[in-house]
């Protein structure tokens, strides 16, 4: 009888500790649910106001930032397409030596090797960004000046922008972003089962084609994770490309001066009133709505991707 009501208050117990677990991760997932719309709500509600007051057509269309002139225009064409040029310039760059990177460290390096790289790619997620920038401004601007006189030589139509400009923004969003893609990659890669290698080489593959043809399509819905959450981290980035890429709204080449939709809130919210305070809102709402368009589009990639292997 003691045995059985030892027993019994055992599974109570236990079935307690089960229906609390579940109700803190309900709050918790609540919580997560509350934040995202709150978050949505407010930015709708703050960023949609300058499109009465300036116009959609004035706003996204036209190239001309003055907010402080006599006549204030506010165009941001320039601005989005900087941002989204750049991000895109620095993903093209940074995902394959990112996933090559995690290819050698699963597939190609021995374990001694791996274990001094490993730390190295950690120690570059551990940087803050304002360091990144730092050394951006210090290192690579004076490098993209000497390249710059070399090909502008006698140009009396470029305007010189002393190496700040969107080809420095390019590279350190690029390295900014290689931790993060070469991380989930790596484990991606490594949760594959052997059995899937083994497989392919007992047909005749050799190990790079196992690589290519079958670990890596085998690994796709991660690696896809790691490129969103790098494209996250480009669009959203501001310290490191405010200090490296000249701040001036130009359209972006690769040597001209040029300002993020990130870089331009924190270049003008601290004094910004009015209609110019209205539509930096909006380049925020826009720099939202972007974000969740490019999480929207690759989690699509990533379901057909499962189907596909499935």
């Amino acid at each position: 009888m003691n045995e059985y009501a030892s027993i019994h208050s055992k599974g109570v117990s236990k079935s307690v500790v089960e229906l609390i677990a579940k109700i803190i991760f309900l709050i918790c997932a609540i919580i997560a649910i509350f934040a995202v719309c709150s978050i949505t709500v407010y930015m709708f509600m703050k960023g949609t106001p300058a499109l009465k007051s300036v116009g959609v057509t004035d706003l996204f269309f036209k190239t001309e930032w003055k907010p402080t002139a006599s006549e204030p225009s506010y165009g941001i064409l320039y601005i989005i397409l900087s941002s989204i040029i750049g991000t895109a310039a620095a993903v093209a760059i940074g995902v394959p030596i990112g996933l090559l990177t995690a290819v050698f460290l699963t597939e190609v390096s021995n374990k001694k090797l791996a274990a001094i790289v490993q730390p190295a790619v950690e120690l570059l997620a551990a940087i803050p960004s304002v360091i990144y920038g730092l050394l951006g401004l210090m290192l690579l601007n004076p490098f993209l000046y000497k390249l710059e006189k070399l090909i502008f030589k006698g140009s009396a139509t470029h305007q010189f922008t002393g190496g700040a400009n969107l080809l420095a923004a390019v590279i350190v969003l690029a390295i900014m972003i290689l931790p993060t893609v070469i991380n989930i990659s790596a484990s991606s890669i490594r949760a594959v089962p052997d059995y899937l290698r083994s497989a392919s080489l007992a047909l005749g593959a050799t190990k790079i084609q196992t690589i290519f043809k079958v670990t890596i399509p085998a690994a796709k819905s991660g690696i896809m994770t790691g490129v969103v959450l790098g494209i996250g981290r480009a669009l959203g980035e501001a310290m490191a490309i405010n200090m490296v890429a000249g701040g001036a709204v130009n359209f972006p080449l690769p040597f001209n001066s040029v300002r993020f939709l990130t870089t331009q809130i924190v270049s003008e919210m601290g004094y910004a009133g009015g209609v110019h305070r209205q539509v930096l809102f909006t380049v925020g709402l826009v720099l939202y709505i972007f974000i969740m368009i490019v999480n929207l589009i690759l989690l699509k990639m990533k379901k057909k991707g499962e189907k596909d292997l499935a």
